[in-house]
């Protein structure tokens, strides 16, 4: 799955960004508009950013825009972009995957692969893709790498799509050979400003888990995503990268880390029980990961650093300590207490013993 490595990409001139309105699209193109060396950037999305993020993105120009006609075609003939980055696949909102998202993420990341491949001046795709391309099963290695495929491939879902237009991605570096295509394979993000399912699900204050399983998680920052994202853009190297931080968490270890407590139930129970806690929207969104919260996901991050050269500031741990100090909402119980209780039944259990 993963793509051989091309020469380095020198720095733009003109970067088209789509998915404007989202967080790491927005607080990208606030980057790319404050470096000194992009001549233009262009900021892309059927939806208007807020006040604030259109503030942050200082000489930027905003196109309202949909991707999926062919006026994004048109706009980067227009302007002669010779930088794309496809940030608009819809992988972190908090909106159950529907069949309105699947045509949006398929149908806007085919427009956008065919305008790059008919203009001369692009040069460079980047694409934000997801880990969840790799799926989650009781067979999968204990961290995949770029070039492993999913050992129970998804089939529908933010997974299924991404798997999609990662493949409209490569078919168009092999269509154009003189483009470089990178794609990067980001891990479930936390962090006090994005919105994500992960997020949510452990804000919870009774978290309901799969009883009998204990999946292996894996964090990146929300810094370290944004971070990673104009690393890309303005200097990696066409591939696949998988962008995660280092060290693994257990999901028990998460949940009692934020201070919220732990329901073992059985697989079915696990959607209509989070319903309770948390809101509608927030239930269907779990249940399109129920493979995920049973089994867990862990990828291999070292071409991020040998051949990517990215170094992220945050480890596993590290993102969840600073999401539940600066982002979730107050605990149930605190930490120290669940330590404490694991104290007493060790020595209660050495006692009988």
């Amino acid at each position: 799955m993963a793509d051989e490595t091309k020469t380095e990409a020198a720095v733009p001139r003109v970067v088209l960004v789509t998915g404007a309105s989202t967080f790491l699209g927005g607080h990208l193109v606030a980057r790319l508009a404050a470096n000194p060396e992009i001549e233009k950037v262009l900021a892309v999305d059927s939806r208007v950013p807020s006040k604030a993020l259109l503030r942050r993105m200082g000489r930027a120009e905003f196109l309202r825009l949909d991707i999926r006609r062919p006026v994004i075609a048109k706009t980067i003939a227009a302007h002669e972009v010779d930088t794309v980055v496809h940030a608009a696949t819809s992988i972190m909102d908090m909106t159950a995957h529907s069949a309105a998202i699947k045509e949006f993420n398929v149908v806007g990341a085919m427009q956008v692969c065919a305008a790059c491949q008919r203009s001369p001046s692009v040069k460079r795709l980047v694409l934000r893709s997801t880990a969840m391309v790799y799926g989650a099963s009781s067979k999968d290695p204990v961290a995949f790498s770029e070039g492993d495929r999913a050992v129970r491939e998804p089939t529908a879902g933010y997974g299924r799509d991404l798997l999609d237009i990662e493949g409209y991605a490569r078919g168009l570096a092999r269509r154009r050979p003189d483009i470089g295509v990178t794609i990067a394979r980001y891990q479930a993000i936390l962090g006090p400003q994005i919105e994500t399912r992960m997020g949510s699900y452990l804000s919870t204050p009774v978290v309901p888990t799969v009883i009998g399983y204990q999946p292996r998680l894996q964090f990146l920052h929300e810094e370290d995503a944004l971070a990673a994202f104009e690393h890309i853009t303005l200097a990696a190297p066409a591939g696949t990268f998988n962008i995660a931080g280092d060290g693994v968490i257990t999901l028990t270890q998460a949940i009692r880390r934020a201070g919220r407590i732990e329901l073992p139930v059985p697989t079915g129970l696990v959607t209509p029980i989070t319903g309770v806690f948390s809101d509608v929207r927030s239930a269907r969104l779990r249940s399109s990961q129920m493979d995920y919260l049973t089994y867990g996901r862990v990828v291999d991050n070292s071409r991020m650093r040998t051949t990517l050269g990215f170094e992220p500031r945050f480890t596993t741990n590290e993102t969840l300590d600073d999401f539940i100090a600066r982002g979730a909402s107050d605990m149930v119980i605190a930490p120290q207490r669940w330590r404490d209780l694991e104290h007493r039944l060790v020595s209660t259990a050495h006692q009988l013993l």
